[in-house]
């Protein structure tokens, strides 16, 4: 039987590897060797046992690929040459390949990084089919782009396989070892001190192959300036990278995986120099005058992030019936380290913080073909989870109404700790009903049990329609539960700080609750020639307890909260165009997200923007109503010549005496530039140059100013940078 074609787009593949919906399942399944892989393995004979692993390799990643359906779905895929014409290349920061794609939007690595479809984080990483669980430091950041060989994101009414994290899956299918051992060792250096090393090692011997890679980065602009300067003050990181992933093939149809990863990441927190002291401290400030001994430009707040994970799973193809167990470990922490005095000064509160996370659970997926119409899937996942919040507090003795009454600190020791649990089984059956359409439908059943104790099963229905061979059309509904992230609601006692300068002024936090949604959506696929597709998607969430996070106080940490009642929409158009030489992309979202009283968290909130949100619809402070990417490349000899932009409307903000949320930011456009050229053989194998302009206009812009509800410090994106680098693949 000739199986039903997913709806898909591949709005960027631009290195000339465009395929229609109709082949891509088949054509994505293998790896795409590079230029030197391709020909050194059809030059040489290899061994029996070698060539073995690489066809049980394609083999068993293709079963693997059925357990994950995507009928219905919008889904874009970002493949390794998409990743070469980026700027940094391999160096790109993984959110920032995300954000050429429809419906994300940009942010501050302080406020989320990005947004899918106006959605606060929200977005489930997988790697090889397995879901891991959210860091503290997240887990987009973590990830190193260079272990990545495809990612398909998938966005819409998702089929009941997803569950929890719903606005965007970002499905990885790293990079494996093959029948030639080699590797690639390369540098990139640019502006503001960057200096990038990096190492990738791959190979096979017999039934077993491995894939290794590790990266360094220190650089002078670790997170957003919050002024407008070239260069920030006190903004240095050091950030280190590791991941591996080793197979053995038990039989053709059996394999044993093993993935890790570790990420440590060491941040100066950037300081905003003629800041005005607010608060009196003995022998460094006086509040009333504005004089003090410490300016704002020599703060020396500091932050560091962990994160590791492993995975072990078994897959097992039997003919018609696939399935794939892992079991899987993450650990994240966080240490933010205050300047004891400074923070007293400016903020009232210095507080150090470290907060912790471990997670252990098991996922199960399986799929069995029933008949030429009926693939039917079910699965279950568990994970356990222990988080740690410690805290020791410096603040001022006030009276009741807000006044500091001395001049001298006291410390508030606030530690907590919880141990939750999320729960979930699916099932599901992709039914074919005619040629042209299929018809996915399931149930999907989740609990949590952490810092609220709430459950749902949630229906899922894809209706997927080949109007012609050149045309597709999906609609669906999805019905999502989405628990807050244990990791980030870590509650307060904030009883403690009554009569301090940490006092909040509303003295009631309830507990986070979990989202649920009704997920409407339609798009429309188009190839218009062998060369250009377009691609039309649209959808409506109405949504009961919205989550959204904030940055409350001077760490890099997101608190959540709840709205009582919201609703997103919005719209994305595609289209894409690759030929031999060249090709070029261009996105456009337009989206709307707003939320009515707030009613968990609110402490986090001033008394008065809570009584207007009460009883007023807001923005949701990362709603950017409108948002375009776009880029092209062209290829010569060997070289390639590429550029892309990004225009921002901007994000919500505060105007001084307005309704929370009610104004936007000025809108920004970047543009990026770079030049490769390879040397295909040299005494050290193939080299790779790359040189690279980064926002070639120097386009000073805001992502934050400080204002709206849930915003920390202002932010500006980075100003320009120019990028060089060597790599040499053997």
């Amino acid at each position: 039987m000739k199986r039903h074609p997913r709806l898909r787009t591949l709005p960027l593949l631009l290195a000339g590897l465009f395929v229609t919906s109709a082949t891509t399942a088949a054509t994505l399944d293998a790896p795409a060797p590079t230029i030197d892989q391709a020909s050194a393995d059809s030059a040489a004979t290899p061994a029996a046992p070698m060539q073995q692993v690489q066809v049980t390799a394609t083999h068993l990643k293709s079963a693997r690929s059925e357990l994950s359906p995507s009928i219905g779905t919008t889904v874009y895929s970002i493949d390794k040459h998409m990743v070469e014409m980026l700027g940094q290349g391999d160096d790109t920061p993984f959110s920032e390949v995300l954000l050429r794609l429809p419906g994300v939007t940009q942010d501050s690595k302080a406020s989320g990084s990005i947004h899918v479809r106006d959605d606060h984080g929200d977005v489930q990483y997988r790697i090889n089919g397995v879901q891991l669980p959210e860091s503290i430091t997240g887990f987009g950041q973590s990830i190193d782009t260079r272990f990545v060989e495809q990612t398909d994101f998938i966005t819409g009414a998702l089929p009941a396989q997803f569950g929890l994290r719903t606005a965007g899956i970002v499905d990885i299918q790293t990079k494996e070892g093959t029948t030639k051992p080699g590797g690639q060792i390369g540098v990139l250096v640019g502006g503001h001190d960057y200096v990038a090393p990096s190492a990738e090692f791959f190979g096979a011997s017999g039934a077993f192959n491995y894939y290794l890679s590790g990266s360094y980065l220190s650089n002078g602009m670790g997170i957003e300036n919050p002024a407008p300067s070239t260069n920030a003050l006190h903004d240095r990181t050091r950030q280190g990278k590791t991941f591996g992933s080793l197979s053995y093939f038990v039989d053709d149809n059996t394999r044993l995986g093993l993935l890790f990863g570790t990420y440590n990441g060491a941040f100066q927190i950037p300081d905003n120099p003629g800041q005005v002291p607010a608060f009196s401290l003995t022998g460094q400030s006086d509040a009333a005058t504005g004089s003090t001994a410490l300016p704002s430009s020599q703060l020396n707040e500091n932050q560091r992030e962990v994160n590791r994970f492993f995975v072990l799973s078994l897959q097992k193809s039997l003919g018609d019936l696939n399935y794939q167990v892992s079991a899987f470990h993450q650990y994240s922490e966080l240490h933010f380290t205050p300047d004891a005095l400074g923070d007293l000064i400016f903020n009232g509160v210095a507080s150090d913080t470290l907060r912790s996370n471990s997670a252990n659970g098991v996922q199960f997926d399986l799929g069995y073909k029933l008949n030429t119409n009926h693939m039917l899937r079910a699965g279950l996942a568990y994970t356990r989870q222990t988080t740690q919040s410690d805290n020791s507090v410096a603040v001022f003795p006030t009276d009741a109404s807000g006044a500091q009454l001395g001049t001298n600190p006291i410390t508030i020791s606030d530690n907590s700790g919880k141990t939750g649990t999320l729960a979930s089984i699916y099932v599901q059956d992709e039914w074919h009903i005619s040629k042209p359409l299929t018809f996915n439908y399931g149930l999907r059943f989740d609990q949590v049990s952490a810092f609220t104790d709430e459950q749902q099963l949630s229906p899922r229905l894809n209706l997927a329609y080949k109007l012609s061979e050149a045309t597709a059309l999906h609609v669906g509904y999805a019905r999502y539960f989405t628990p807050p992230p244990q990791e980030l609601a870590a509650q307060a006692s904030i009883d403690k700080y009554a009569n301090t300068s940490n006092a909040p002024q509303v003295g009631v936090s309830a507990d986070v609750k979990a989202e649920r949604t009704h997920y409407y959506d339609v798009g429309l696929s188009h190839q218009l020639d062998s060369h250009w597709s377009v691609t039309a998607d649209a959808y409506y969430k109405k949504i009961a307890d919205l989550l959204d996070e904030g940055q409350f106080g001077q760490a890099l940490i997101l608190s959540p909260f709840n709205y009582e009642k919201g609703f997103a929409e919005g719209l994305e158009l595609s289209t894409i165009y690759s030929a031999t030489r060249w090709g070029s992309f261009l996105n456009f979202t337009t989206q709307k997200a707003q939320g009515e009283n707030i009613i968990s968290g609110q402490a986090l909130f001033g008394a008065s923007e809570l009584a207007y949100i009460a009883n007023h619809f807001i923005y949701l402070d990362h709603d950017q109503t409108y948002t375009v990417s776009g880029g092209a490349h062209y290829r010569f000899g060997d070289s390639q010549l590429s550029g892309d932009f990004l225009y921002g409307s901007g994000l919500r903000r505060t105007p001084i005496g307005a309704a929370p949320n009610s104004g936007t930011l000025p809108s920004y456009v970047t543009l990026n530039m770079a030049l490769t050229h390879t040397w295909k053989t040299t005494p050290v194998g193939k080299v790779e140059g790359r040189l690279a302009l980064i926002n070639a206009f120097d386009k000073s812009y805001l992502l934050r100013d400080g204002s709206g509800v849930g915003v920390g410090a202002p932010q500006f994106g980075a100003r320009r940078t120019m990028y060089a680098g060597l790599s040499t693949s053997f």
